[in-house]
């Protein structure tokens, strides 16, 4: 663009003092013309820079999801080719069912033999309470007999270590059902724990995306070691940042219209809004305790600052891989006038990119 400026600064210059000779061409007057574009083009630049910044550093991100199993079994099936997009859902890999449904049947045995038991308890406590409660009734017709001599102090002893016994058996069973209610918990816990073990034998992709890194086939054992994933799963959903220094962001603001070239578009220009400016970065966290926790989603460059934009118009739902770099220009709610100078460099700086500049 500067050149481009240059050349038509040229143009009118030999106009006036070569072609018309309006005026002398002499040792001040090639001062001024030659001091007039280095003033005059600094100038342009400096605040262009400011009301609207652009990047040469552009980075498309996704997400990226290392894939470990939840048990540890043998593949039965990877219906997944790698490379390829997936949807949210769609299988990613079998572990063989058989042993965790063997431990799903047998804790529902354990359960069912449990809730057997506790059935026959609380039945013993019935009984138990029904002949406690007759044993209390005639405690006090064995007492009225014995004072008035028509019974004996002998049955009335016998009616209350009955009603003693009776007790003593009550409490014990009683006992043995909250035992029994225990166990059923515990039970019902352990066959809950089987039964999920067994769902996880069945992996699903948690959103859409794509499969890289695919190494697992039938037949090997998947582990749950989280060091060694058994695939890489890439989601689609995309950050695409713009890092600028700290004083370009200035005058970026939430919603501002932007613009992105990307080198695997030659010549295409992609339109976009801006998200929001990461404020955090790692240099601007203390680690405390020894432990270090980097922001963000990409190793940022020191004294810079990353920009979200997000693609807009009827660029939105266009392929960009990840990893694909480009360069970008924010346009601030500034210098409206002077903008136009940053849309046309970055449009002959996409123009460029059809240039492969390698001799092999």
């Amino acid at each position: 663009m500067e050149i481009i400026l240059l050349g038509i600064y040229a143009f009118f210059i030999w106009l006036i003092f070569i072609k018309f000779k309006l005026l002398p061409w002499n040792i001040i007057s090639q001062v001024i013309v030659a001091t007039i574009p280095i003033i005059g083009l600094t100038a342009l630049i400096l605040v262009l820079n400011i009301v609207a910044p652009s990047s040469h550093d552009v980075r498309v991100i996704n997400y990226v999801v290392p894939v470990v199993p939840r048990v540890t079994g043998r593949v039965t099936e990877v219906p997944v080719e790698p490379n390829r997009p997936i949807k949210k859902g769609d299988v990613l890999f079998k572990i063989d069912p058989v042993p965790f449904q063997i431990a799903v049947k047998g804790n529902e045995a354990n359960l069912h033999k449990l809730e057997q038991q506790l059935k026959s308890s609380s039945s013993q406590v019935q009984a138990l309470n029904a002949k406690i409660e007759l044993a209390r009734k005639r405690v006090p017709q064995f007492k009225e007999l014995a004072e008035s001599g028509a019974g004996n102090s002998f049955d009335l002893e016998q009616a209350n270590a009955d009603l003693a016994q009776l007790t003593g058996q009550l409490a014990g069973s009683v006992a043995d059902v909250s035992q029994v209610k225990a166990q059923i918990i515990q039970a019902q816990s352990q066959l809950a724990d089987a039964q999920w073990q067994l769902d996880q034998t069945v992996y699903y992709a948690p959103a859409n995306g794509t499969v890289v890194s695919l190494a697992l086939r039938p037949g090997a054992i998947a582990s749950q070691l989280p060091l060694a994933p058994v695939m890489t799963f890439v989601e689609d959903e995309q950050w695409v940042l713009a890092v600028y220094e700290q004083n370009e962001v200035r005058k970026v603001k939430p919603g501002q219209e932007a613009e992105i070239a990307m080198a695997m578009y030659p010549g295409r220009i992609i339109k976009c809004k801006v998200d929001s400016i990461m404020w955090a970065t790692a240099q601007g966290q203390l680690p405390i305790g020894g432990m270090y926790i980097t922001a963000g989603i990409a190793p940022i460059p020191p004294n810079s600052l990353a920009v979200r934009l997000l693609i807009d118009g009827k660029d939105k739902g266009i392929f960009l891989a990840s990893g694909a770099h480009g360069g970008a220009a924010i346009y601030s709610d500034s210098g409206k006038a002077i903008q136009i100078l940053r849309k046309i460099i970055i449009r002959v700086g996409a123009k460029l990119d059809w240039l492969i500049l390698k001799l092999h």
